[in-house]
Protein backbone atom coordinates (compact mmCIF):
# COMPACT_ATOMS: atom_id res chain seq x y z
CA UNK A 1 0.00 0.00 0.00
CA UNK A 2 1.39 3.56 -1.04
CA UNK A 3 2.21 5.73 1.85
CA UNK A 4 2.09 9.80 1.78
CA UNK A 5 4.89 11.77 3.15
CA UNK A 6 3.85 15.34 3.56
CA UNK A 7 7.57 17.19 4.67
CA UNK A 8 6.78 20.92 6.67
CA UNK A 9 10.23 22.06 4.99
CA UNK A 10 13.36 21.78 2.67
CA UNK A 11 15.26 19.93 5.14
CA UNK A 12 12.32 17.28 5.24
CA UNK A 13 12.36 17.06 2.09
CA UNK A 14 15.63 16.30 1.65
CA UNK A 15 15.72 13.43 4.82
CA UNK A 16 12.80 11.73 2.84
CA UNK A 17 14.22 11.28 -0.56
CA UNK A 18 17.10 10.08 0.82
CA UNK A 19 15.21 7.52 2.97
CA UNK A 20 13.43 6.49 -0.23
CA UNK A 21 17.02 6.23 -2.34
CA UNK A 22 18.14 3.85 0.41
CA UNK A 23 14.86 1.52 0.60
CA UNK A 24 14.33 2.27 -3.56
CA UNK A 25 10.81 3.56 -2.51
CA UNK A 26 9.56 4.97 -5.80
CA UNK A 27 8.33 8.69 -5.26
CA UNK A 28 5.34 10.49 -7.34
CA UNK A 29 6.30 14.12 -6.40
CA UNK A 30 3.03 15.56 -6.16
CA UNK A 31 2.10 20.26 -5.39
CA UNK A 32 -1.92 19.94 -5.48
CA UNK A 33 -1.82 17.62 -8.09
CA UNK A 34 -3.62 19.64 -10.52
CA UNK A 35 -1.03 18.03 -13.57
CA UNK A 36 -0.74 14.25 -12.32
CA UNK A 37 -2.65 13.05 -14.83
CA UNK A 38 -0.07 14.76 -17.38
CA UNK A 39 2.33 12.44 -18.60
CA UNK A 40 2.65 8.49 -18.14
CA UNK A 41 0.51 6.95 -14.76
CA UNK A 42 2.90 6.16 -12.22
CA UNK A 43 2.10 3.38 -10.72
CA UNK A 44 2.97 1.87 -7.04
CA UNK A 45 4.35 4.80 -5.55
CA UNK A 46 4.83 6.55 -2.74
CA UNK A 47 3.08 10.07 -2.58
CA UNK A 48 5.93 12.68 -1.78
CA UNK A 49 3.18 15.91 -1.27
CA UNK A 50 5.12 19.16 -1.56
CA UNK A 51 2.30 21.56 -0.77
CA UNK A 52 3.12 22.09 2.79
CA UNK A 53 5.87 24.20 1.28
CA UNK A 54 4.57 27.37 0.54
CA UNK A 55 4.62 31.08 0.92
CA UNK A 56 6.89 33.73 -0.84
CA UNK A 57 10.33 33.75 0.23
CA UNK A 58 11.46 37.30 -1.54
CA UNK A 59 9.39 39.93 -3.64
CA UNK A 60 11.20 42.80 -4.18
CA UNK A 61 9.21 45.07 -6.57
CA UNK A 62 11.59 47.12 -7.68
CA UNK A 63 14.09 44.77 -8.44
CA UNK A 64 11.42 42.42 -10.20
CA UNK A 65 12.32 39.55 -8.30
CA UNK A 66 10.08 37.29 -7.15
CA UNK A 67 10.77 33.49 -5.26
CA UNK A 68 8.56 31.43 -3.11
CA UNK A 69 8.24 27.32 -1.96
CA UNK A 70 7.37 25.15 -4.53
CA UNK A 71 3.97 24.23 -3.27
CA UNK A 72 2.51 28.27 -3.39
CA UNK A 73 -0.50 28.35 -5.38
CA UNK A 74 0.19 30.12 -8.59
CA UNK A 75 -3.24 32.24 -7.73
CA UNK A 76 -1.26 33.32 -4.72
CA UNK A 77 1.47 34.41 -6.53
CA UNK A 78 -0.72 36.26 -9.29
CA UNK A 79 -2.68 38.14 -6.89
CA UNK A 80 0.44 39.15 -4.97
CA UNK A 81 2.06 40.76 -8.45
CA UNK A 82 -1.33 41.91 -9.59
CA UNK A 83 -1.20 44.84 -6.72
CA UNK A 84 1.83 45.56 -7.79
CA UNK A 85 0.99 46.05 -11.29
CA UNK A 86 3.12 43.41 -12.41
CA UNK A 87 2.97 39.53 -13.77
CA UNK A 88 4.84 36.65 -14.96
CA UNK A 89 5.31 37.99 -18.48
CA UNK A 90 5.25 34.37 -19.79
CA UNK A 91 1.38 33.98 -19.17
CA UNK A 92 1.35 30.68 -17.25
CA UNK A 93 -1.22 28.26 -18.75
CA UNK A 94 -4.10 26.79 -15.93
CA UNK A 95 -4.60 22.75 -17.77
CA UNK A 96 -6.60 22.45 -14.86
CA UNK A 97 -10.21 22.10 -16.84
CA UNK A 98 -8.44 20.16 -19.91
CA UNK A 99 -7.04 17.47 -17.26
CA UNK A 100 -10.34 17.21 -15.65
CA UNK A 101 -9.74 18.87 -12.76
CA UNK A 102 -10.55 22.28 -11.15
CA UNK A 103 -8.85 25.45 -11.62
CA UNK A 104 -7.28 27.85 -9.94
CA UNK A 105 -5.00 24.75 -8.34
CA UNK A 106 -1.40 24.58 -9.90
CA UNK A 107 1.06 25.77 -7.82
CA UNK A 108 4.45 27.89 -9.25
CA UNK A 109 6.91 24.00 -8.97
CA UNK A 110 4.23 22.58 -11.11
CA UNK A 111 4.57 25.37 -13.51
CA UNK A 112 7.99 25.54 -13.92
CA UNK A 113 8.19 21.43 -13.63
CA UNK A 114 5.93 21.07 -16.57
CA UNK A 115 7.57 24.55 -18.11
CA UNK A 116 3.85 25.90 -19.16
CA UNK A 117 3.77 29.20 -21.36
CA UNK A 118 0.97 30.48 -22.51
CA UNK A 119 0.15 32.44 -25.82
CA UNK A 120 2.84 35.43 -25.20
CA UNK A 121 5.93 33.23 -25.56
CA UNK A 122 5.74 34.25 -29.15
CA UNK A 123 7.29 37.71 -28.09
CA UNK A 124 9.01 37.28 -24.57
CA UNK A 125 10.18 33.24 -24.21
CA UNK A 126 9.08 30.54 -22.18
CA UNK A 127 8.43 29.98 -18.78
CA UNK A 128 12.35 28.56 -18.53
CA UNK A 129 13.78 32.12 -20.04
CA UNK A 130 12.26 34.23 -16.79
CA UNK A 131 13.30 31.22 -14.10
CA UNK A 132 16.06 32.80 -12.29
CA UNK A 133 17.09 30.04 -9.52
CA UNK A 134 15.73 26.58 -8.02
CA UNK A 135 16.52 25.20 -4.97
CA UNK A 136 15.75 20.71 -4.90
CA UNK A 137 16.58 17.62 -4.11
CA UNK A 138 17.68 15.39 -6.35
CA UNK A 139 17.15 11.68 -5.79
CA UNK A 140 20.28 10.64 -4.04
CA UNK A 141 19.17 13.09 -1.97
CA UNK A 142 21.31 15.93 -2.24
CA UNK A 143 19.79 19.59 -1.70
CA UNK A 144 21.38 21.85 -4.28
CA UNK A 145 20.81 25.49 -5.21
CA UNK A 146 21.01 27.05 -8.23
CA UNK A 147 21.13 30.39 -10.21
CA UNK A 148 19.77 33.52 -7.83
CA UNK A 149 18.01 36.57 -8.04
CA UNK A 150 19.74 38.41 -10.69
CA UNK A 151 20.76 36.88 -14.59
CA UNK A 152 24.76 36.90 -13.81
CA UNK A 153 24.16 35.01 -10.76
CA UNK A 154 24.12 32.24 -13.14
CA UNK A 155 27.25 30.40 -13.55
CA UNK A 156 28.51 27.43 -14.53
CA UNK A 157 25.58 24.64 -15.26
CA UNK A 158 22.49 26.51 -15.59
CA UNK A 159 20.49 23.84 -13.47
CA UNK A 160 17.48 26.00 -13.68
CA UNK A 161 17.17 25.42 -16.97
CA UNK A 162 17.47 21.55 -16.79
CA UNK A 163 14.93 21.31 -14.11
CA UNK A 164 12.12 23.55 -16.01
CA UNK A 165 10.52 20.94 -17.89
CA UNK A 166 11.69 18.02 -16.46
CA UNK A 167 8.06 16.45 -15.01
CA UNK A 168 9.96 15.95 -11.80
CA UNK A 169 12.10 12.79 -12.83
CA UNK A 170 15.13 14.79 -11.46
CA UNK A 171 14.47 16.70 -8.65
CA UNK A 172 11.82 17.51 -6.25
CA UNK A 173 12.12 21.13 -6.54
CA UNK A 174 11.76 23.08 -2.73
CA UNK A 175 12.03 27.01 -3.77
CA UNK A 176 11.92 28.54 -7.38
CA UNK A 177 12.96 32.55 -7.88
CA UNK A 178 11.41 34.17 -11.22
CA UNK A 179 12.22 37.63 -13.07
CA UNK A 180 8.42 39.59 -13.35
CA UNK A 181 7.41 42.74 -15.44
CA UNK A 182 5.61 45.53 -15.32
CA UNK A 183 1.86 45.06 -16.54
CA UNK A 184 1.78 46.82 -19.77
CA UNK A 185 -0.48 50.29 -19.51
CA UNK A 186 -3.26 48.92 -22.21
CA UNK A 187 -3.94 45.45 -23.95
CA UNK A 188 -6.16 45.51 -27.05
CA UNK A 189 -6.57 42.21 -29.55
CA UNK A 190 -7.63 42.70 -33.31
CA UNK A 191 -10.30 39.98 -34.69
CA UNK A 192 -10.29 38.98 -38.48
CA UNK A 193 -12.78 37.05 -39.59
CA UNK A 194 -13.44 34.69 -42.01
CA UNK A 195 -10.32 32.96 -43.17
CA UNK A 196 -9.70 29.24 -43.50
CA UNK A 197 -6.75 27.67 -41.55
CA UNK A 198 -3.89 28.00 -44.01
CA UNK A 199 -5.52 32.26 -45.18
CA UNK A 200 -5.46 32.97 -41.26
CA UNK A 201 -1.67 31.21 -40.24
CA UNK A 202 -0.80 33.16 -43.24
CA UNK A 203 -2.46 36.90 -41.49
CA UNK A 204 -0.81 35.39 -38.02
CA UNK A 205 2.65 35.32 -39.89
CA UNK A 206 2.59 38.58 -41.65
CA UNK A 207 1.63 40.27 -38.28
CA UNK A 208 4.56 38.08 -36.84
CA UNK A 209 6.68 39.81 -39.39
CA UNK A 210 5.48 43.28 -39.44
CA UNK A 211 6.89 46.18 -37.25
CA UNK A 212 3.98 46.07 -35.16
CA UNK A 213 5.37 43.80 -32.31
CA UNK A 214 1.81 41.22 -31.59
CA UNK A 215 1.93 39.44 -27.94
CA UNK A 216 -0.22 36.75 -29.24
CA UNK A 217 -1.38 35.21 -32.42
CA UNK A 218 -4.35 32.49 -32.91
CA UNK A 219 -6.38 31.21 -34.91
CA UNK A 220 -9.65 30.12 -33.95
CA UNK A 221 -11.60 27.86 -36.81
CA UNK A 222 -15.79 28.50 -35.98
CA UNK A 223 -16.23 25.58 -33.58
CA UNK A 224 -13.44 26.80 -31.18
CA UNK A 225 -15.02 30.51 -31.79
CA UNK A 226 -18.37 29.66 -30.96
CA UNK A 227 -17.19 28.39 -27.69
CA UNK A 228 -15.70 31.35 -26.62
CA UNK A 229 -17.63 33.77 -23.61
CA UNK A 230 -16.80 36.80 -25.39
CA UNK A 231 -19.97 37.54 -27.42
CA UNK A 232 -17.64 39.30 -30.34
CA UNK A 233 -15.99 36.00 -30.66
CA UNK A 234 -18.38 33.47 -30.73
CA UNK A 235 -21.51 35.14 -32.12
CA UNK A 236 -20.13 35.92 -35.30
CA UNK A 237 -20.52 33.08 -37.10
CA UNK A 238 -17.55 32.24 -38.25
CA UNK A 239 -13.40 31.79 -37.65
CA UNK A 240 -11.49 34.48 -35.98
CA UNK A 241 -8.34 35.77 -36.57
CA UNK A 242 -7.08 36.95 -33.18
CA UNK A 243 -3.94 39.44 -32.67
CA UNK A 244 -2.98 40.79 -29.58
CA UNK A 245 -1.19 44.26 -29.06
CA UNK A 246 -0.15 45.51 -25.59
CA UNK A 247 2.28 48.90 -24.79
CA UNK A 248 1.71 52.19 -24.16
CA UNK A 249 -2.06 53.73 -24.76
CA UNK A 250 -0.67 56.03 -28.12
CA UNK A 251 1.47 53.30 -29.23
CA UNK A 252 -1.58 50.40 -29.14
CA UNK A 253 -4.47 52.42 -30.60
CA UNK A 254 -1.87 53.22 -33.40
CA UNK A 255 -1.01 49.48 -34.04
CA UNK A 256 -4.57 48.02 -33.88
CA UNK A 257 -5.27 51.20 -36.45
CA UNK A 258 -2.53 49.63 -38.55
CA UNK A 259 -3.96 45.82 -38.12
CA UNK A 260 -7.17 46.83 -39.03
CA UNK A 261 -6.09 48.89 -41.91
CA UNK A 262 -3.84 46.08 -43.11
CA UNK A 263 -6.45 43.23 -43.02
CA UNK A 264 -9.28 44.82 -44.26
CA UNK A 265 -10.79 47.38 -42.57
CA UNK A 266 -13.57 47.83 -40.31
CA UNK A 267 -16.26 45.42 -42.48
CA UNK A 268 -13.63 41.95 -41.85
CA UNK A 269 -12.11 42.82 -38.38
CA UNK A 270 -13.31 44.25 -34.94
CA UNK A 271 -11.10 45.42 -31.82
CA UNK A 272 -11.67 43.84 -28.36
CA UNK A 273 -10.39 45.98 -25.40
CA UNK A 274 -8.94 45.37 -21.82
CA UNK A 275 -12.02 42.97 -19.95
CA UNK A 276 -12.79 40.74 -23.27
CA UNK A 277 -8.84 41.05 -24.54
CA UNK A 278 -8.10 39.04 -20.86
CA UNK A 279 -10.93 36.82 -21.54
CA UNK A 280 -10.48 35.21 -24.71
CA UNK A 281 -6.71 35.11 -24.47
CA UNK A 282 -7.41 32.88 -21.06
CA UNK A 283 -9.47 30.72 -23.05
CA UNK A 284 -6.36 30.37 -25.61
CA UNK A 285 -4.10 29.83 -22.90
CA UNK A 286 -6.37 27.01 -21.08
CA UNK A 287 -7.26 25.31 -24.10
CA UNK A 288 -11.22 25.84 -22.94
CA UNK A 289 -11.99 26.03 -26.50
CA UNK A 290 -11.26 22.37 -27.31
CA UNK A 291 -12.42 19.40 -26.06
CA UNK A 292 -15.88 19.83 -24.98
CA UNK A 293 -15.96 15.98 -25.65
CA UNK A 294 -13.37 14.87 -23.40
CA UNK A 295 -11.77 13.47 -26.34
CA UNK A 296 -7.75 12.46 -26.84
CA UNK A 297 -6.34 15.69 -26.57
CA UNK A 298 -2.41 16.45 -28.53
CA UNK A 299 -0.23 19.24 -28.10
CA UNK A 300 2.01 19.66 -31.64
CA UNK A 301 4.72 22.13 -31.93
CA UNK A 302 5.54 22.64 -35.70
CA UNK A 303 7.18 25.01 -37.79
CA UNK A 304 4.22 27.85 -38.71
CA UNK A 305 4.28 27.32 -42.52
CA UNK A 306 3.31 23.56 -41.98
CA UNK A 307 0.59 23.97 -39.73
CA UNK A 308 -2.40 23.75 -41.68
CA UNK A 309 -0.97 20.91 -43.71
CA UNK A 310 0.06 18.57 -40.98
CA UNK A 311 -3.87 18.97 -39.58
CA UNK A 312 -5.10 18.22 -43.02
CA UNK A 313 -2.71 14.87 -43.17
CA UNK A 314 -3.67 13.86 -39.36
CA UNK A 315 -7.49 14.38 -40.85
CA UNK A 316 -7.06 12.46 -43.91
CA UNK A 317 -6.08 9.37 -42.01
CA UNK A 318 -8.76 9.19 -39.08
CA UNK A 319 -11.77 7.02 -39.94
CA UNK A 320 -15.17 8.44 -40.84
CA UNK A 321 -16.23 7.22 -37.58
CA UNK A 322 -13.69 10.15 -35.72
CA UNK A 323 -13.94 13.65 -35.53
CA UNK A 324 -11.11 16.55 -34.70
CA UNK A 325 -11.29 19.74 -33.65
CA UNK A 326 -8.38 22.27 -33.64
CA UNK A 327 -7.09 25.69 -32.39
CA UNK A 328 -3.54 27.07 -33.87
CA UNK A 329 -1.61 29.32 -31.15
CA UNK A 330 1.88 30.89 -31.21
CA UNK A 331 1.14 32.34 -35.03
CA UNK A 332 0.63 28.71 -35.91
CA UNK A 333 3.40 27.23 -34.28
CA UNK A 334 1.44 25.54 -31.51
CA UNK A 335 -1.36 23.33 -32.78
CA UNK A 336 -3.84 22.06 -30.15
CA UNK A 337 -5.76 18.82 -31.73
CA UNK A 338 -8.81 17.09 -29.93
CA UNK A 339 -9.47 13.69 -31.48
CA UNK A 340 -12.44 12.05 -30.54
CA UNK A 341 -13.17 7.83 -31.38
CA UNK A 342 -9.73 7.13 -32.40
CA UNK A 343 -8.16 4.08 -31.33
CA UNK A 344 -4.58 4.96 -29.06
CA UNK A 345 -5.61 8.31 -29.58
CA UNK A 346 -4.37 8.37 -33.15
CA UNK A 347 -0.95 8.41 -32.05
CA UNK A 348 0.23 6.93 -35.44
CA UNK A 349 -1.38 9.38 -37.99
CA UNK A 350 -0.80 12.13 -35.52
CA UNK A 351 2.89 11.63 -35.39
CA UNK A 352 3.17 10.25 -38.98
CA UNK A 353 1.84 13.54 -39.84
CA UNK A 354 4.72 15.61 -38.31
CA UNK A 355 7.80 13.50 -40.16
CA UNK A 356 8.25 15.85 -42.63
CA UNK A 357 8.10 18.83 -40.48
CA UNK A 358 10.47 17.76 -37.90
CA UNK A 359 7.76 18.82 -35.26
CA UNK A 360 6.79 16.68 -32.45
CA UNK A 361 3.74 15.96 -30.18
CA UNK A 362 3.13 15.16 -26.35
CA UNK A 363 -0.36 13.40 -25.91
CA UNK A 364 -1.74 16.03 -23.12
CA UNK A 365 -5.16 14.05 -22.30
CA UNK A 366 -6.06 10.33 -22.72
CA UNK A 367 -7.34 7.26 -20.79
CA UNK A 368 -4.53 5.80 -18.49
CA UNK A 369 -4.50 2.92 -20.06
CA UNK A 370 -3.48 4.52 -23.33
CA UNK A 371 -0.99 6.71 -21.75
CA UNK A 372 0.45 3.61 -20.46
CA UNK A 373 0.93 2.02 -24.25
CA UNK A 374 1.33 5.11 -26.62
CA UNK A 375 4.38 7.47 -26.24
CA UNK A 376 3.05 10.39 -24.86
CA UNK A 377 6.16 13.19 -25.26
CA UNK A 378 8.09 12.64 -28.75
CA UNK A 379 10.18 9.38 -28.86
CA UNK A 380 13.44 11.13 -28.77
CA UNK A 381 16.13 10.05 -31.17
CA UNK A 382 19.27 7.78 -30.21
CA UNK A 383 21.82 10.72 -29.56
CA UNK A 384 19.18 12.68 -27.27
CA UNK A 385 17.79 9.53 -25.36
CA UNK A 386 21.29 8.86 -24.25
CA UNK A 387 21.77 11.89 -23.06
CA UNK A 388 18.60 12.07 -21.14
CA UNK A 389 19.10 8.43 -19.88
CA UNK A 390 22.66 9.56 -18.46
CA UNK A 391 21.38 12.82 -16.94
CA UNK A 392 18.70 11.68 -14.97
CA UNK A 393 21.44 8.40 -13.88
CA UNK A 394 23.22 11.55 -12.67
CA UNK A 395 20.39 13.27 -10.95
CA UNK A 396 18.36 10.10 -9.78
CA UNK A 397 20.42 6.88 -9.85
CA UNK A 398 18.02 4.71 -8.19
CA UNK A 399 15.33 5.90 -10.47
CA UNK A 400 12.87 6.77 -7.59
CA UNK A 401 11.75 10.33 -8.77
CA UNK A 402 8.20 9.66 -10.44
CA UNK A 403 9.46 6.76 -12.22
CA UNK A 404 8.17 6.54 -15.70
CA UNK A 405 6.58 9.52 -16.14
CA UNK A 406 8.41 10.95 -19.39
CA UNK A 407 9.12 7.50 -20.25
CA UNK A 408 9.74 4.09 -19.78
CA UNK A 409 13.62 4.69 -18.97
CA UNK A 410 12.72 7.84 -16.98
Amino acid sequence: MSETFRPGDADQVCETVAWAAAEERPLEIRGAGSKRNLGRPMDNCSVLDLSALSGLTYYEPAELVLAAKAGTPLSVIETELSENGQRLAFEPADYGRILGNAAGQATIGGLVACNLSGPRRIQVGAARDHCLGVSGVSGRGEAFKSGGRVVKNVTGYDLSKLMTGSYGTLAALTEVTFKVLPVPEKTRTVLVFGHGDAEGIATLGQALSSALEPSGLAYLPAVAASRSTVGYVSEIGTSVTAIRVEGPASSVEARCRSLRSLFGGSDKTEELHGHNSGTLWREIADVTLLGSSGGDLWRLSVPPSAASGVVSAVKAELSPSCSAEVLFDWAGGLIWLDVTGAEDAAHEAVRGALHDSGGHATLIRAPGDVRRTVPVFQPPEPGLASLNARVKQGFDPRGILNPGRMGTDY
